[in-house]
């Protein structure tokens, strides 16, 4: 695939930005769940937190604690606000992972870079400045009033940049987020960043890229 797209939108938490949830669960957890049980635990809070973006918008700290609060009655321990709190206030201290500067950097002078986030307003802006390369356009979730993998807030961002889905090049680590939306709603350029966030599934019409570098090359830069 060489293809020269109007606008490049990234999903931002997991595909940019290392988005740790889990990795705070795990440690906050670790004298409750046993090391043994502790990937279950993990995949039981992603889950939840995947089932609470599919309702009514809400704040991403709601999001947060409902999982959190849905996990601790599964797993059978007492609910303390405070800990969820804590995995609410480090989401905007969150900075990148390691390729995706460099990456970037390669293209951002070069095709508008947009970002379409599961995120509130008030964090989000913290975690684009730690990005460390201009964006054309931050959406999110709030401002879409849904989360992915909604098409809510693909429809929002195509709507705003007044462009057309075939005209975009969406990437994301995600498939049940942002792929398998992005390919419903007619995005038919698709870059998979596989960040080991769940198996592939090539149907979906993506390309695979190993990292933000990658990107270069697949808009023919």
């Amino acid at each position: 695939m060489t293809f020269r797209p109007k606008y490049i939108s990234f999903d931002c938490y997991g595909t940019l930005i290392n988005y740790k949830p889990n990795d705070m669960a795990r440690a906050i957890f670790a004298d409750r769940i046993s090391a043994e049980r502790m990937p279950q635990f993990l995949a039981d809070f992603t889950a939840y937190r995947l089932d609470e973006v599919l309702g009514p918008w809400q704040p991403l700290g709601d999001v947060i604690k409902n999982a959190v609060r849905r996990l601790a009655r599964r797993w059978k321990f007492q609910y303390v606000d405070a800990e969820a709190q804590s995995i609410c206030d480090a989401v905007p201290t969150w900075g990148p992972h390691p390729d995706v500067t460099a990456g970037l950097a390669k293209i951002a002078d070069k095709i508008p870079l947009v970002i379409l986030s599961n995120a509130d307003d008030k964090d989000i802006l913290k975690n684009v400045e730690l990005l460390g390369v201009p964006f054309h356009r931050v959406y999110t979730a709030e401002q879409a009033q849904a989360y992915k993998p909604r098409m809510r807030p693909f429809e929002y961002m195509i709507d705003a940049l007044g462009c057309n889905p075939e005209d975009m090049l969406h990437v994301s680590s995600s498939l049940r987020y942002d792929l398998m939306t992005a390919s419903d709603i007619g995005i038919r350029d698709k870059a998979w960043l596989n960040r080991g966030h769940g198996p592939g599934t090539p149907e979906y019409g993506y390309t695979e890229i190993a990292d933000a570098g990658g990107l270069a090359a697949l808009v023919g830069l």
